[in-house]
């Protein structure tokens, strides 16, 4: 076992084969080590996140280390069978890769049966192991902007069937009507890890089904309170405003990476202002522009971005007032939130909470995976949930005095690893010393950013995909990294050559785009003993 840092509360665990990956996965569930909050497997790696206080880097490396690789890994007694209609527009280019014909892609790829080995990529995408030992074929050097939700793929010496329409790389051979990702069942993926998957011809019998590409996110204005109680009227949403909360946590069995708010510090401050838990879900607005009325007698309370408020009274008076403190509002009043002038995410709570029907457990929307709430828009009516008499409202909380601004450098601390070795020596030194622009395409999935010079890799292979942590500067071919945040995808294929430390996270999720960034390691590359 190799074990690499990821951050200061993670690492990576890179493993000969994926025998060897099950086989400590299964083992490390069987008897948990105290300590670790999740584990994300992978083709040769597990990425483990654990909590500092409880276990150090280097005990549990040590600790890991003792484990046996040889235990067998039981396979599950399911079986799930995948009708395939073989017409997918890479079948011929795979044929000639492997010097047979597309008839025999197929007699292979029907003759074999699978086990999901991990998952990642995308909610239900399952990465299927056990296929004929022929195929071993790369991904598309240009990766197609979309693939029909559906579409039977191979990559290396994996297969997988796309749940939903998405850019990816892999060659699609098929495509199968029977949805890998639905809500409406009580597990909404279809394959979990250690599931056995046969795939059953059926070309020209098979059509997609608009199941399989059904978006993931549900209403959010689904109130259970009483008609008539205490809301919030929408009257402009700005730019995006989602509902979020601590995240959607333990769900890397399906494919589903935490989101959650980009600010975790501004959204437990905010709902400490109006007494709430301080992972209640709160609104997370991107740049103001935000507008609400109160229906009732309601007490809000905004964090995070330095944005002005204004409060207009049902009589038409109005007057600024300030952030970072609970706000009553009577029936009638509205509060209009500005354009911040430092960070760009605010965060809106409600004394009770809303009331919006969690999805796999959190309120959080996440953007990447189309998983939770839909955004909120204009006319939407956010029921509040009831509270008793006499609740605690916090005290004022003291603003962040480091929120990133157009015109200035963000310094962000970073820990070197795990890849950084598959990058030259002077890429390593520029990452440090170049200053990096955040670039329009930005958004909660990640930070693409763009300097003079790219960064160059030592090590040209294909990275076998492997789990990605919140944080993760990733860098594809292009050389200029994206950093990646709340809704980045739990497994990629690009090499990562730091993260941003934790405690610099809630800064980068308030940087503009336009901004100018500058890494600062804290931490070099080492392996851990």
């Amino acid at each position: 076992m190799r074990f690499l840092p990821v951050n200061l509360d993670a690492l990576l665990v890179e493993l000969d084969d994926l025998p060897q990956t099950l086989a400590l996965l299964a083992s490390l569930q069987a008897d948990p080590i105290a300590g670790v909050d999740d584990i994300v497997p992978a083709a040769r790696t597990l990425l483990i996140r654990h909590r500092p206080t409880v276990v150090t880097q280097t005990g549990l490396a040590e600790r890991i280390g003792r484990r046996s690789l040889t235990a067998p890994v039981k396979q599950a007694h399911t079986l799930i069978e995948i009708p395939v209609d073989y017409t997918g527009e890479d079948i011929d280019d795979v044929a000639a890769m492997l010097g047979i014909s597309s008839e025999e892609v197929i007699r292979r790829h029907t003759g074999s049966e699978y086990t999901v080995a991990f998952t990642g990529f995308a909610p239900g995408f399952a990465y299927l192991s056990g296929g004929h030992p022929s195929f071993d074929v790369p991904r598309r050097k240009t990766p197609r902007t979309r693939i029909p939700a559906g579409a039977v793929g191979l990559a290396g010496q994996f297969s997988g069937v796309y749940p939903q329409a998405s850019p990816g790389g892999w060659q699609i051979i098929g495509v199968t009507a029977t949805p890998m990702w639905d809500l409406g069942r009580a597990v909404p993926a279809l394959l979990q890890p250690g599931f056995r998957v046969r795939f059953v011809d059926a070309s020209g019998r098979v059509r997609p089904s608009s199941a399989s590409s059904a978006p993931s996110i549900v209403p959010a204005d689904a109130p259970t309170a009483a008609a008539g109680g205490p809301a919030l009227v929408i009257r402009s949403a700005g730019v995006q405003a989602l509902f979020q909360d601590a995240g959607r946590h333990g769900q890397a069995g399906q494919g589903v990476s935490a989101s959650g708010a980009m600010d975790q510090g501004a959204l437990r401050a905010a709902n400490r202002l109006v007494g709430n838990p301080g992972d209640a879900a709160c609104i997370e607005i991107v740049y103001g522009g935000f507008t609400l009325v109160s229906r009732g007698d309601t007490v809000v309370a905004f964090t995070g971005a330095d944005a002005p408020v204004r409060l207009t009274a049902a009589d038409g008076a109005n007057w600024p007032v300030a952030g970072h403190q609970a706000i009553a509002l009577s029936d009638g009043d509205s509060l209009a939130l500005g354009e911040p002038v430092a960070g760009i995410r605010s965060y809106l709570a409600v004394r009770g909470g809303f009331d919006v029907a969690p999805v796999l457990g959190s309120c959080s929307t996440d953007t990447l995976a189309h998983v939770g709430p839909s955004a909120i828009s204009v006319g939407d009516v956010l029921a509040v949930r009831s509270v008793a008499y006499g609740g605690i409202v916090g005290m004022p909380e003291q603003p962040r005095d480091d929120l990133p601004v157009m015109d200035g450098i963000v310094t962000l601390d970073v820990v070197m690893g795990p890849r950084t070795d598959w990058f030259t020596a002077d890429a390593v030194a520029r990452l440090a010393s170049q200053v990096w622009t955040v670039t329009p395409q930005s958004n909660r999935v990640g930070l693409r950013l763009a300097g003079d010079v790219p960064l160059t890799r030592a090590n040209a292979a294909e990275l076998p995909s492997e789990g990605t942590a919140l944080g993760a500067i990733q860098v594809p071919a292009s050389g200029q990294p994206v950093l990646f945040l709340a809704d980045h995808p739990l497994t990629g294929g690009y090499p990562v050559i730091g993260a941003v430390a934790t405690h610099h996270l809630d800064r980068a999720g308030q940087i503009p785009i336009g901004a100018r960034v500058r890494f600062n390691p804290i931490q070099s590359f080492h392996e851990l003993p």
